[in-house]
């Protein structure tokens, strides 16, 4: 592993940057279970197997997304959506330029998927042995990933930021930069912040056993969800969808 050159901070350093992976989760997930430090980070040009939540493959061509992983040995109670924050966080800027000057078309899905103007423009997938003390964070962002570059059957639902492959190492720097911030802060803040991103609330999603309107998130990081019988229910994990069309 080669350690790169970097601000002082805890997040980046070492680096292991690779032409070609299966999965810069996997290739973190080892380095942590060998020992690696807070903060070791793995990149990639190109995955063959990358995965998001779910299960399902992360696809992406090679050398126009941000792929990278961290071992986090210092984990915040919710790291989910502090994560999620510093992704928008980190994309807004390209966003703000893309719409003119405002990025307010960047949101957050809960728990964890980050959209452009509703499509998702990044995957975040925590994996790892909390109960150990440490997480691998995986991140991918498609930072120059073009329409045609996409899938029929993602084309719909996926985007990218419309930059080149030049800009996703100035990304790298800001998401860095902000991770660190946002997982240093107290669950309050991330919450505030999280809220003020957040894609759902008001808007009639389902889920594998149920439906109802999102009304936010609560201090636990769970989804809540006013139900048709007039109750309320707590969505702690899975997979939640607008009721019409699936994110």
């Amino acid at each position: 592993m080669s350690a790169q050159p970097r601000a002082a901070r805890g997040l980046g350093t070492p680096r292991l940057h690779l032409r070609c992976t299966d999965s810069t989760n996997d290739r973190a997930r080892t380095l942590a279970l060998s020992g690696a430090p807070h903060g070791t980070l793995v990149t990639a040009g190109e995955q063959r197997a990358g995965r998001g939540r779910q299960g399902r493959a992360w696809s992406a061509p090679a050398g126009r997304a941000l792929l990278a992983s961290l071992v986090l040995r210092d984990v915040p109670a919710l790291l989910a959506l502090a994560s999620a924050v510093a992704v928008a966080d980190a994309v807004g800027p390209a966003a703000a330029s893309r719409a003119g000057g405002d990025d307010a078309a960047v949101a957050i899905k809960w728990p964890n998927d980050v959209l452009l103007d509703g499509r998702k423009v990044a995957g975040i997938l925590a994996e790892g042995r909390p109960q150990e003390g440490w997480v691998v964070l995986g991140i991918g962002i498609n930072v120059a990933v073009r329409e045609q570059d996409l899938p029929p059957e993602l084309a719909a639902r996926a985007t990218g930021l419309g930059l080149e492959p030049g800009a996703i190492e100035p990304l790298l720097e800001r998401l860095l930069a902000a991770l660190e911030l946002r997982l240093a802060q107290d669950s309050a803040a991330t919450l505030g912040a999280y809220r003020a991103r957040d894609a759902l609330t008001g808007r009639e999603v389902r889920w594998q056993h149920g439906r109802g309107v999102a009304a936010g998130i609560d201090d636990a990081g769970r989804l809540l969800v006013d139900l048709p019988d007039g109750g309320r229910e707590a969505l702690e994990a899975g997979e939640v969808h607008l009721a019409r069309v699936a994110l």
